[in-house]
């Protein structure tokens, strides 16, 4: 039988404070929605619907996805209302399992289990037990233990509040069914709204048998309302991120400061120190080592390299046996060959760096091609920007750069040129020489230092 996954995401979200509507809040990297669509799309013959309401035109352009029927729901009148706007789109002999965009760490394997539970003309119903179950309907049982109704808590008695195990809202259900007690909800409740929770009572009362599933990981039913809970969930879903990673025999110093906000592949061996922040798809080789506050966006790694701390590097290639750091921006578009050093206080933007190359101190290397065995001292500067274009620059093998030079590009420094230190060069310097421009040096006999007057 075919599954049709509805994703309520309407809601406005006001406690968020926020111009972006909720769904569109990151977790890790992503947006809250995203993270519901990725476990939606792991089911087999899925048919996926998802309902917006406020900022529904910001929503559907961040999901640029064929596959997803799209309903808008102008009225946010209730959850029984908001399946109502779908399910006129979804077929008697489908599956309807229902999830919320807003509800990011839900599980396959858990949804799994109300969908089995559908198949068998049953009602499948995912239950936690919360230490404080605030603002959650609670469960109601009959004598014979199975599930008798739920009661959301503005109806509830004192005694049923007391309950702390809670519906949380994800259902499975025969479409055929579901129609037929979608139909007949009213909005007759302390809110006024039309609760998708009140079918379960209609289905007891149509002899249908709706069964509970227990959720013993309560994270992955917590729903996003506010800052603080988004902030939680944030920590949830890093531990993990990081679990996952130690699993795959990553080392993490500490894991409870480690992100990752996107995807890593990693070989053996890998140690990663505290606050690194890893983003979007980073592979890292063998034996890499990474120091604290690292930032890696986008980056590939190869085998034996070292990344010291404070470093940025984003849309990068790394080559094996690189060392990187202290205090090294390592901008999009840089191709690091194996075995070069990159130090403290550089900058490197759209380059490429030959192998065995040393970048060491305090430079800044833009638009520009390094040859192999290149030595560039301290304070070099390639000055790739005239105010209106970039421009590059050329250094050939084996060339010796000394500290405190300019390279105004577009310019060409030859195999085994060397530039003396304090240069500024202007002109292509021929291979094998000695190029340097200075200013003659003078004494000022009898001159005197300016002092503060009294």
């Amino acid at each position: 039988m075919k599954l049709s996954i509805i994703i309520l995401a309407a809601g406005q979200g006001t406690r968020m404070r926020s111009g972006l509507p909720k769904v569109l809040h990151p977790l890790g990297g992503r947006p809250l929605l995203g993270h519901v669509l990725d476990t939606a799309r792991r089911f087999d013959n899925v048919a996926l619907h998802v309902v917006v309401g406020h900022g529904a035109d910001r929503v559907c352009d961040f999901f640029p996805d064929p596959a997803i029927h799209w309903v808008i729901q102008e009225q946010q009148l209730g959850t029984g209302h908001a399946v109502a706007q779908v399910l006129p789109a979804i077929p008697d002999d489908h599956t309807v399992l229902v999830m919320y965009g807003d509800v990011p760490l839900i599980r396959k394997e858990t949804l799994g289990a109300l969908q089995v539970i559908a198949l068998n003309n049953e009602v499948g119903l995912l239950t936690a037990k919360l230490d404080d179950p605030t603002g959650y309907g609670r469960i109601l049982y009959a004598a014979d233990g199975s599930i008798a109704g739920s009661v959301e808590e503005n109806d509830a008695t004192g005694k049923q509040r007391r309950l702390r195990e809670v519906n949380t809202g994800f259902v499975a259900a025969p479409a055929h069914h579901l129609r037929r007690w979608v139909d007949a909800l009213d909005n007759n409740n302390a809110q006024g709204e039309f609760y998708l929770t009140d079918i379960i009572a209609l289905a007891v009362a149509d002899g249908i048998i709706v069964r509970g599933v227990n959720t013993k990981d309560r994270n992955e039913v917590l729903g996003v309302n506010t800052r603080a809970q988004l902030a939680t969930l944030e920590r949830c879903y890093q531990q993990r991120q990081a679990m996952a990673c130690m699993e795959d025999g990553v080392t993490l110093i500490d894991p409870a400061r480690f992100d990752l906000r996107g995807r890593l592949v990693a070989g053996q061996d890998v140690v990663i120190d505290v606050n690194a922040v890893l983003e979007g798809e980073i592979s890292l080789g063998s034996r890499v080592s990474i120091g604290p506050n690292v930032v890696l966006r986008e980056v590939t790694v190869a085998d034996d390299v070292t990344i010291l701390a404070n470093c940025v590097i984003e849309e990068a290639d790394i080559g094996a046996g690189t060392r990187i750091g202290p205090f090294s921006r390592i901008r999009p578009g840089t191709r690091l060959a194996q075995t070069t050093h990159v130090g403290n206080f550089v900058e490197i933007k759209n380059s490429e760096v030959g192998a065995g190359s040393k970048v060491n101190h305090l430079s800044y290397i833009g638009d520009t091609s390094i040859g192999r065995n290149v030595n560039i001292g301290a304070g070099t500067i390639t000055c790739n920007y005239d105010g209106a274009n970039k421009h590059r620059t050329v250094i050939g093998d084996g060339v010796f750069i000394g500290s405190d030079t300019q390279l105004i590009a577009p310019v060409n420094v030859a195999d085994d040129a060397t530039i003396g230190a304090g240069s500024t060069i202007t002109r292509d310097a021929p291979a094998g020489e000695l190029t340097l421009s200075r200013a003659p040096q003078e004494t000022r006999k009898g001159w005197q230092r300016p002092v503060k007057k009294k």
